[in-house]
């Protein structure tokens, strides 16, 4: 069964009456002029189906297209034997098709035009109708100014399809016409030449017919003129009145002579063997013509081809010379600020745009079509975001994608998915009124606020309940960062920040606002006993702020994060509230990070929020931030959260909410959510506390078997891992290799220099993940570390001793005798013959331009880079950017 559709449908069940009308249509002479001028043909057929249609007959032109190609076919096989089977009968249509394809007119397509005949054929005219009847088949008259297929079909003609009968053995592979099987054409009082498709009436030869029917014999018919006049017509032994008695066949050229003459006279004859081959020749050069122009096409386009092979690698080369210019550049800008009073500039004489203090942008020239917070947001270059890029483009699954890349980067809680999907599916979560789809009061809608307010008052223990007023909502708490950092600090003004923190807060003040990071560096190896690493403590705070007000940066505001992000550290109420006495102090604004609050997997710890406090130091100033991405297992749902006691910040935050507002249905699905407290204490929490605990006992329990430290706490999504014992050196350039060789075993960890850590090699890992993909990571990660150990003993096998190209064994020995820092979990242990000592306190790292500048002369005088790159070798090189470099060096100082 062919199922490709009614396009292909054959329909080969075709009556009699139907292939008349099929073959009287397609045998028109301005039907075969437009069939032989054009290439493709269907939209002939398709018009000659609607006409048809218009009879009653109801086929496609595909069927159409077939049944006329079945006929061809039959009508060839028949032509080619020569003869007809002894004692069979000779296909009834087969005259016709010969008349037909012998008188089809030879047109050369290029010369006519498919427009010029598509105008002239096949002009059907709608309510055409045609009958069939027993006897005879008379179609009515066309209106007025209408025909079908060249000039309409006179009235009164007749036709007769008759079979031929001949001698031979085998069966019949047709049935015999039924004798009334007549179809009138024209009357017997017309002239012979208005006959269609050549057919001569029968009486005028072979004893004449009365009743006036034209008797159509078929026989095989060939190019001779003697096959040509036998297969003209029936004998000459026809009476009057045999309507369906078949003919004899031709028994000699001399019996269809007449017949021969008269078809001549009526201009349907076969045309001579030199028109034949001149119509031959005539169609062979116009095949010739046509593959001609095609070869011209298939020619011109491989030369536009190679024409944009060549401008795409003339504009590859031109962007190859603009990167040298542009590093040249900015090498250059490194080289004249050497020079006291020189500034950077790079390779198109623009100033480069004026590096973060906090971070570490890509060197790039300013364009002329930003503005200077355009090219400073342009150059920004994150390793969270360079992260969290490549495992989008090539992220894990199990069916589609197994070998892709482990996110244990990305703090996301994936282990909840199950029960906040179910429960935002149910039928209360779903409601669509006016209010919802209107504008909103931008910083949330009045029922979503008194939501918030009762939620944050019972899991924060407020010691009275919240006010809705003083609740801010918008799309995330990145927003809210942006927007508090926008209404509370001026441009260029700086907010003060421990570090580790969450690196994405800085683009979240720094982006939009302009507004600085001042770092509190903690330390990982405690100063006292009793200590805990990373420990942050007022009087670091302190010397922070002393240092950035000493070199002139206003600091406007103080953010905490409780619990911590990425060390994962729960603050007590006492030190909580030493951190707003000191930003009272200062007059600083609190803003608090609670957005972990209850992601405490261990019941013998507990979380006390900012709000729970009796009495703030200084109310005015507090402004507390919660959202639903990490609790709630719901990043994607973009609700975050502020509480604040100040109406003037709120009022503030109001006005830039519209910018980051929360779409209605959403707000009505959270709304639902938090109020629904029954299935969050006895469902939710306490799923999510178990799993997230699990979770963490599996990574605790893989990082003792790798014999990594790390810091053991019990709230968040993470754990923060020690991996400086894999380093070559301390530095955070062998922290961002370390990180690359993660992700080149697809495994995605988030490196301490994304996090402003003070100290290379620490890393966070995210745990908050199904087991499998937990497996699967960990997995990875060994893999990595087991290549870093195999790396290093070959590489040390082959480095000279005491170059840099390798470690020697003093080296190895002090970075794989560290001691871990006290309070972490895994504490590696120390020969008793390595007496080496190692420090593990490390102060902040250098800022300015004048360390980097000094970082990379050192590198390069401890090397033999001068040595093998002379200005000479170069300029012989590289003559064109050689010039561009001497010029920028020998440009006057302003």
């Amino acid at each position: 069964m062919d199922f490709r559709g009614k396009k292909y449908e054959r329909g080969s069940n075709w009556s009699d009456p139907e292939v008349v009308e099929l073959l009287q249509l397609w045998a028109d002479e301005s039907v075969q002029m437009e069939l032989e001028s054009c290439l493709r043909n269907q939209h002939v057929f398709n018009r000659i189906a609607e006409v048809l249609r218009d009879k009653g007959i109801h086929r496609t032109g595909d069927q159409c297209r077939e049944k006329i190609k079945k006929m061809k076919l039959e009508y060839r096989r028949i032509k080619d034997n020569q003869k007809t089977v002894r004692g069979g009968r000779t296909w009834k249509f087969y005259e016709v098709m010969d008349r037909v394809l012998t008188n089809r007119p030879s047109i050369s397509y290029g010369s006519l035009g498919g427009s010029v005949i598509a105008q002239q054929v096949l002009q059907g005219v709608p309510g055409v109708e045609s009958g069939y009847h027993l006897h005879a088949f008379a179609p009515p008259p066309p209106p007025p100014g209408a025909f079908i297929f060249g000039h309409p079909p006179k009235a009164g003609e007749l036709m007769e399809i008759k079979c031929e009968e001949v001698d031979s053995d085998d069966p019949c592979l047709t049935p015999d016409p039924p004798p009334e099987m007549l179809y009138p054409i024209g009357s017997g009082d017309e002239p012979e030449a208005d006959r269609p498709l050549g057919l001569e009436r029968e009486g005028s030869v072979g004893g004449g017919r009365e009743d006036g029917l034209l008797e159509a014999s078929i026989s095989p018919s060939g190019f001779s003129e003697q096959n040509a006049a036998c297969s003209s017509g029936t004998g000459g032994s026809g009476a009057a009145g045999d309507v369906g008695r078949p003919a004899a066949r031709c028994p000699s050229s001399l019996g269809a002579a007449p017949r021969l003459r008269k078809r001549r006279k009526a201009g349907r004859g076969r045309e001579s063997l030199d028109e034949a081959l001149v119509r031959f020749l005539s169609s062979q050069r116009a095949a010739e013509e046509r593959f001609l122009a095609l070869e011209e096409c298939r020619l011109q386009r491989e030369a536009e081809a190679e024409q944009r092979r060549a401008r795409l690698e003339q504009r590859r080369a031109e962007l190859e010379r603009q990167h040298e210019l542009r590093m040249f550049g900015v090498f250059a800008g490194l080289v004249s600020a050497l020079r006291p009073g020189g500034a950077p500039t790079c390779a198109a004489g623009a100033p480069v745009p004026e590096p973060e203090p906090e971070g570490s942008p890509r060197p790039l020239c300013a364009s002329r079509y930003l503005s200077r917070r355009g090219n400073r947001i342009r150059g920004h270059d994150g390793i969270l975001q360079e992260g969290y890029a490549l495992y989008h483009a090539d992220k894990h699954d199990e069916d589609e994608n197994p070998h892709g890349i482990i996110n244990f980067g990305v703090s996301e809680n994936k282990l909840c998915f199950d029960l906040l999907s179910k429960r935002l599916t149910q039928s209360d979560m779903f409601q669509i009124d006016a209010p919802l789809l209107r504008y909103p009061d931008w910083k949330g809608h009045p029922f979503l606020r008194e939501e918030v307010a009762s939620f944050l008052s019972c899991y924060c223990t407020a010691p009275s309940p919240l006010s809705p007023d003083n609740v801010v909502v918008m799309n995330g708490c990145g927003s809210l960062f942006s927007c508090l950092a926008a209404v509370l600090c001026d441009h260029e003004d700086a907010i003060l920040i421990p570090t580790p923190f969450y690196g994405v807060i800085t683009e979240d003040v720094r982006l939009y606002s302009g507004v600085r990071m001042v770092h509190a560096h903690l330390d990982c190896q405690p100063r006292y006993s009793g200590d805990r690493p990373f420990q942050l403590t007022v009087e670091k705070l302190e010397k922070a702020l002393e240092e950035a007000r000493l070199e002139g940066i206003n600091v406007r505001a103080l953010i905490l994060v409780n619990p911590h992000n990425p060390l994962g550290d729960i603050y007590s109420p006492s030190e909580m509230k030493e951190f707003l006495e000191f930003a009272k102090r200062h007059e600083l604004h609190s803003i608090v990070d609670e957005v972990y609050m209850l992601s405490v997997f261990d019941d013998s710890v507990s979380f006390h929020s900012v709000l729970s406090f009796s009495k703030l130091p200084d109310p005015q100033r507090t402004h507390v931030l919660w959202g639903l991405s990490k609790d709630f297992s719901a990043s994607g749902i973009r609700v975050g959260t502020l509480y604040s006691e100040n109406r003037e910040v709120v009022e503030a935050l109001e006005k830039l909410a519209s910018f980051h507002g929360v779409p209605g249905p959403t707000q009505h699905q959270v709304a639902r959510l938090l109020s629904d407290r029954d299935w969050i204490d006895r469902v939710y929490l306490q799923a999510n506390r178990t799993r997230l605990k699990t979770a963490h006992q599996y990574i605790v329990s893989e990082l003792k078997a790798l014999n990594v430290p790390f810091l053991n706490r019990p709230a968040g999504l993470y754990i923060w891992v020690d991996f400086r014992k894999y380093l070559r050196e301390e530095t955070f350039e062998e922290e961002l290799t370390l990180w690359r060789q993660f992700l080149n075993n697809k495994v995605l960890v988030s490196c301490g220099k994304a996090f402003h850590c003070s100290t290379p090699g620490w890393f966070r890992i995210v745990f908050a993940d199904k087991t499998h993909r937990l497996q699967l990571g960990m997995q990875r990660l060994r893999r990595t570390l087991e290549e870093l150990d195999q790396g290093t003993v070959l590489e040390d096998s082959k480095a000279k001793p005491g170059t840099s190209g390798g470690r020697t064994k003093l080296a190895q020995s002090e970075l794989r005798k560290r001691q871990s820092c006290p309070g972490s979990e895994v504490s590696l242990g120390r020969d008793a013959d390595d007496d080496v000592q190692v420090s593990l306190q490390s102060g902040p790292p250098a800022s300015g331009l004048d360390s980097l500048i000094g970082v990379l002369w050192q590198q390069i005088r401890t090397s033999d880079w001068l040595e093998k790159n002379t200005p000479e070798s170069f300029a012989q090189e590289n003559p064109e950017v050689f010039e561009v470099f001497s010029k920028l060096v020998e440009r006057p100082k302003e």
